[in-house]
């Protein structure tokens, strides 16, 4: 004979049906975890190192140690770099989504969810939607630094708040890269290896640090295609003049099609791991 604690053991081990649950209540328990993920920030501030630190260490050495030589100004370089810096920056802070809910995941919140009645994307959505503070916040840090660098904006506000709007975008697209990647993996300490294959190609082989008529043929035709390359001559164009809808169309088809395919393949992950 089956016990009464046996059975409660065996109910506990599945995840309860909650029936269907329509878009709106879905986006509403979207944005209940996202606070959640706030909170987090709140409690432990240090989080923020990761995304307030390093892009204001690329910011400086680049310029200083490279703007001489690739623009023979330091002044002239930081004006081209900056909105590159932002681009970068946000692709590596993406990293932090998918290593948190990694470690969430092996610390067994993710089974509290289950038992939930909320949508099944809920604490995935939550968790990209309040990294929107982490990029906020970095996004100040760099624009605070680089205007004490000398950097200065050529346009104006409405054109500053666009492209930190574009940027902040772009950034939310690209946690479903890694919350893929921080699904698939087995261990926290493994995501940003993986990680880092897919973001070194995108940073690194962009025209953030060098104009892209200095690099070799081959290495043009990806730059020139490179959504990292596109994002960051938007953010040119809006912050220090130049063209921005070529470059707009193309990063919004480059959100597009990132969300169209990771975000089932996050899904996916997420329903075989939990």
């Amino acid at each position: 004979m089956t016990t009464t604690v046996e059975r409660s053991a065996d109910t506990a081990a599945q995840p309860v049906a909650h029936g269907r649950i329509g878009p709106l209540r879905a986006a509403r328990h979207g944005l209940v975890l996202a606070g959640r993920s706030v909170l987090k920030i709140r409690k432990t501030p240090a989080a923020l190192l990761d995304v307030t630190l390093q892009p204001v260490l690329f910011l400086v050495m680049f310029v200083y140690l490279l703007g001489g030589a690739i623009a023979a100004d330091t002044g002239a370089y930081l004006q081209i770099t900056l909105p590159g810096v932002m681009a970068m920056n946000m692709v590596f802070g993406s990293l932090g989504t998918g290593m948190q809910l990694n470690t969430d995941i092996n610390k067994g919140v993710f089974d509290r969810f289950r038992s939930l009645p909320i949508a099944r994307s809920a604490p995935l959505v939550g968790a990209v939607l309040g990294d929107i503070v982490r990029y906020m916040v970095s996004l100040a840090v760099l624009l605070v630094v680089a205007t004490l660098m000398g950097f200065r904006i050529q346009t104006g506000p409405v054109q500053l708040a666009a492209a930190i709007v574009v940027v902040l975008a772009f950034a939310l697209v690209m946690c479903w890269i890694t919350v893929f990647i921080g699904m698939l993996v087995r261990s926290e300490q493994a995501v940003p290896g993986v990680a880092m294959s897919v973001m070194f190609p995108l940073t690194m082989g962009s025209n953030v640090f060098a104009p892209t008529d200095t690099m070799p043929g081959w290495l043009q035709a990806w730059v020139k295609v490179n959504p990292v390359t596109q994002l960051a001559d938007t953010a040119r164009g809006l912050m220090i003049g130049g063209p921005v809808a070529g470059p707009l169309t193309a990063t919004v088809i480059w959100m597009a099609v990132i969300v169209a395919v990771f975000f089932p393949l996050a899904m996916w992950a997420y329903s075989r791991r939990v």
